[in-house]
């Protein structure tokens, strides 16, 4: 069983991270990334951890479909 916290491939674990961030900067989230929110966060609610990182990786799932879809029509 491997340990999915530790990345197979530095360069992809990198590539993510930047992938992340810059989703998060287009839609003006990036202060809830935990590269820029390091605090303590599990006086949280899921409810309210969804509310503010979820759209993070909905934009990312959005710009991976759309170059997905672009890779398409060569």
């Amino acid at each position: 069983m491997s340990n999915s916290k530790k990345p197979m491939v530095k360069e992809a674990r990198d590539a993510l991270t930047k992938f992340k961030m810059e989703c998060a900067a287009e839609i003006g989230r990036t202060q809830f990334t935990k590269e820029h929110n390091d605090h303590d966060k599990s006086n949280l609610t899921s409810k309210q951890n969804g509310s503010e990182g979820g759209p993070i990786g909905g934009q990312m799932v959005k710009r991976m479909i759309e170059q997905a879809k672009k890779n398409m029509k060569i």
